[in-house]
């Protein structure tokens, strides 16, 4: 009995997402699939145990969860349109139950409809946590800053909308492709670095950035041939790969003063090789960009490299490439550290007022700059600022000794 629980649980676990992507794809309702796999679900709980379990639990839970879309169909006569097809779906399912090829991955379809310009920008990502991975909105709502209610109410739109857009399950026009795969990988990047911040042990996030990591993998195993996609899978990595050396004793740690040997090398291979991948598809973007700084910077903590003007050379293609914000921060930051403090402040000057002034990187990066400038007044100040708009203790507690340190 407890066997065929755990192998439920498993199932559920390891294919919510296929499943569930494979349900969207005949209903084109994304809301009644979960509701129908869910109750799936909730049947093999109850009846693997006395009846033992099937010898295709995925199929099993398949049919089970077309039966109830069925049934749910004749009670509400508000799908009768699509009961052959439904009916059809079902038969498929069984069949596949004797088969021995697995169930089509359809997920990154799933995705594509998530990342369809219907729904709004800001869903997009927890839309995807909840599709693919089965993450409930509780789990969301904590990592996004915001109540279940709100976030529930959010996802629920989104999902009509879905249905009543009419939105295609299938991959977008060509015409449409980059874009779609472009916004695919921005939601993953996002829920990456809603993550990034978590200092190890706080639970706030749950562990955001190891999801993020799985569905970029997923977006390399369905779409080999997309750079980018392998440019955010190592870009991710190599950041990750230092998560433990960025606080230590809950104190934070710069990149420039972290030891190495806390890094994860295994990791940082992983990334390398993922990194070799996108260069040798020639399509170069923005992802890949920012995976080669962290690359550099990895060769300069584990092999003791002078990599400050490679860093700089890369930033300014990054600036041509995707100009950003975010971009000229780092492009500032990377000329302070080959000690060219007044070219870097003047690249923070040209930078619009009203784009930084709650931005808390740039006040962190000015402060360091005019400090070796010895502009202490000035320093002072964009100190203070980004002590304030410091969003954790570490940071505050870093900076702050970074204020009075000695020159």
């Amino acid at each position: 009995m407890n066997e065929a629980r755990a192998i439920a649980e498993e199932t559920a676990r390891a294919s919510y997402g296929r499943l569930l992507a494979w349900l969207c794809a005949r209903t084109g309702d994304v809301a009644a699939a979960e509701d129908a796999l869910a109750e799936a679900f909730r049947a093999a709980l109850e009846h693997w145990p006395q009846s033992g379990v099937p010898a295709s639990p995925e199929a099993w839970i398949i049919t089970a969860a077309r039966r109830k879309l069925i049934d749910q169909g004749r009670k509400a006569k508000t799908r009768i349109d699509a009961e052959p097809a439904l009916v059809l779906a079902a038969e498929e399912a069984e069949a596949k139950a004797s088969a021995d090829s697995p169930f089509p991955d359809e997920r990154l379809k799933l995705m594509f409809i998530c990342a369809h310009p219907a729904i709004e920008e800001s869903v997009r990502t927890p839309l995807m946590l909840q599709t693919v991975l089965g993450l409930d909105a509780a789990r969301i709502a904590s990592a996004f800053l915001t109540s279940p209610k709100a976030m529930g109410a959010r996802l629920v739109r989104a999902k009509r909308k879905i249905k009543a857009a009419s939105v295609p399950f299938a991959e977008p026009p060509v015409e449409q492709l980059q874009d779609r795969m472009s916004a695919v990988l921005n939601a993953i990047y996002a829920a990456f670095g809603t993550g990034w911040n978590e200092i190890e042990g706080d639970a706030q996030t749950g562990g955001l950035t190891h999801e993020a990591i799985f569905l970029a993998q997923l977006v390399t195993s369905l779409a080999p041939d997309h750079a980018e996609a392998w440019g955010l899978l190592s870009l991710m990595l190599h950041a990750e790969a230092r998560r433990k050396a960025r606080h230590v004793n809950g104190v934070y740690v710069p990149l420039s003063s972290q030891n190495s040997a806390l890094w994860n090398t295994r990791m940082i291979v992983t990334a390398e090789q993922a990194l070799a991948k996108a260069w040798r598809l020639k399509q170069i973007g923005r992802f890949q960009i920012e995976a080669a700084i962290q690359s550099a910077h990895a060769a300069s903590g584990l092999h003791g490299r002078d990599v400050a003007q490679d860093i700089i050379l890369l930033y300014e293609n990054l600036l041509r490439v995707a100009h950003s914000v975010g971009a000229e921060i780092g492009y500032a930051a990377a000329l302070a550290s080959a000690s060219r403090f007044q070219d870097s402040l003047d690249v923070l000057d040209n930078i619009e007022s009203e784009r930084i002034k709650s931005y808390q990187p740039y006040w962190a990066v000015r402060a360091h700059i005019c400090k070796g400038l010895n502009r202490k007044a000035e320093a002072d100040a964009a100190f203070q600022r980004a002590i304030g708009l410091a969003d954790n203790d570490a940071t505050r507690a870093f900076l702050l000794a970074q204020k009075t340190a000695p020159i």
